[in-house]
C-alpha cells in the first residue's frame, strides 16, 4: 500500500460542492482510500507568483490517499476525475477552473518524468497547499529538502506575503 498526498482546488461555482464531489469520487475509485481530508481555505487567485484580482478566489484542501495505484494510474485518475467535472482537457495554465486536481507526494518517492515529476515542483512553494496539507500531515518530510510540511508551512508564511485562511461556509 502506497501513501500519496493530493492538493485539491476550485474557483469556480460553488467550490466547496466540487472539492467534496472530487474526494468522494476519489474514494469511490478501486484501489483507492481516502483516509484523511482537510478543512478548506480561502485563497487569492494567482498567476503564478502574481495576483490575479479579476479571477474568483480559491478554495483548496488536502487529502491523504492509500493506494495500490502506481503514480502515473493515479495522476491518470485524478485527470479522469477533473475532465468529468468539467475542467477542459487542455487547459490555459492558471485559468479559472471547477477543479484542480494535483498529485504533491507519493511516498517518498522522487521522480522527473514526461507527464509526472514527484514531489510536485511547487508543493513546497504554496502556502494554499501547504496549510490544507500542514492539517493532516505536519510531520511528512519532503524527500527532497529533508523539511516537514509543517517548517516548510511556518517558513513560507514567514518569507512571503502568501495568505490562505481557513474558510468556513456563509
Amino acid at each position: 500500500m502506497h501513501i500519496a498526498y493530493i492538493g485539491l482546488g476550485s474557483n469556480l461555482g460553488d467550490r466547496a460542492a466540487h472539492i467534496e464531489r472530487a474526494v468522494t469520487q476519489l474514494g469511490d475509485t478501486d484501489d483507492i482510500t481516502v483516509t484523511a481530508c482537510s478543512p478548506l481555505y480561502e485563497s487569492a487567485a494567482m498567476h503564478g507568483k502574481t495576483p490575479a484580482p479579476d479571477d474568483p478566489p480559491y478554495l483548496n484542501a488536502a487529502a491523504a490517499l492509500e493506494t495500490t495505484l502506481s503514480p502515473e494510474t493515479l495522476l491518470e485518475r485524478l485527470l479522469e476525475i477533473e475532465v468529468a467535472m468539467g475542467r477542459p482537457a487542455q487547459h490555459q495554465k492558471d485559468a479559472p477552473r471547477t477543479i484542480d486536481l494535483d498529485l504533491l507526494f507519493y511516498d517518498d518517492l522522487v521522480q522527473e518524468a514526461k507527464t509526472l515529476t514527484l514531489p510536485h515542483p511547487e508543493a513546497g512553494k504554496r502556502v494554499f497547499v501547504l496549510l490544507p496539507l500542514c492539517d493532516i500531515a505536519p510531520l511528512f518530510v519532503h524527500p527532497v529538502t529533508k523539511v516537514s510540511v509543517r517548517t516548510m508551512c511556518e517558513r513560507l508564511q514567514a518569507e512571503s506575503n502568501m495568505t490562505a485562511t481557513r474558510w468556513n461556509k456563509k
